[in-house]
């Protein structure tokens, strides 16, 4: 369907449905572990924790896919169809590691709105002004912090794509052109690759730097 196409009023409203089901889901969910003692708060620090984690598996798997494609440029001898494999399993493993940064962003977004949410409302029930002035500098800060982290962690994100879209083509045209001459073909990609795979890299350090930081800051209140 074109996405100029206008929808039709069942597909809408089925979107609809579908998307307080998913609302009504987690705010089951949410309920379910305030019972438990596990608050948003809670789960938004484990989720950036884990999204955290995701990100620093991701970066060493492009480093180790990178590492892959310079040995299958640099190829000088062997069996071309066993580097082949070897570069389509990096490849494998790189597009899993980045459906789990993607996955783990997407958490992290789910359930901090939830939570800013919730004390914006909560706002509004305090009979104490003093109080609920501390409450509200400290959601505005909780808010900066957050920004500041899902920003570098969309930063990284963005780079991810462009660095797979090399490696599919790499491992697209070696499969139905593996020989030595294709192989070498490949050696002038090498240094657009790198730069690619630095570039992620060093987002993905920078937005792992920004979750210690709010992770720190959330476990010192």
């Amino acid at each position: 369907m074109n996405k100029n196409t206008p929808r039709s009023p069942h597909s809408i409203l089925l979107l609809t449905v579908a998307s307080l089901l998913l609302v009504g889901c987690q705010t089951a969910y949410y309920n379910a572990m305030e019972k438990f003692g596990v608050h948003k708060r809670d789960l938004l620090v484990q989720r950036v924790e884990a999204a955290r984690d995701n990100q620093e598996e991701a970066k060493e798997q492009f480093k180790s896919a990178l590492e892959r494609f310079s040995s299958v440029v640099n190829f000088d001898g062997g069996e071309l169809q066993q580097k082949y494999d070897q570069l389509s399993a990096e490849l494998d493993k790189s597009e899993s590691n980045a459906e789990d940064v993607r996955d783990s962003i997407k958490s992290v977004e789910d359930v901090s709105q939830a939570l800013f949410a919730e004390w914006e409302t909560e706002l509004n029930t305090y009979s104490d002004q003093k109080m609920r002035s501390i409450s509200e500098r400290k959601l505005k800060e909780t808010q900066q912090q957050y920004t500041k982290l899902i920003a570098a962690m969309k930063r990284a994100e963005q780079k991810i794509e462009p660095v797979l879209t090399i490696f599919r083509d790499q491992v697209m045209f070696l499969k139905h052109n593996l020989n030595a001459q294709a192989i070498s073909s490949l050696q002038g990609e090498l240094v657009k690759v790198e730069s690619n795979v630095d570039s992620l890299i060093k987002e993905m350090e920078a937005s792992i730097k920004e979750a210690d930081s709010f992770i720190g800051s959330m476990n010192k209140e």
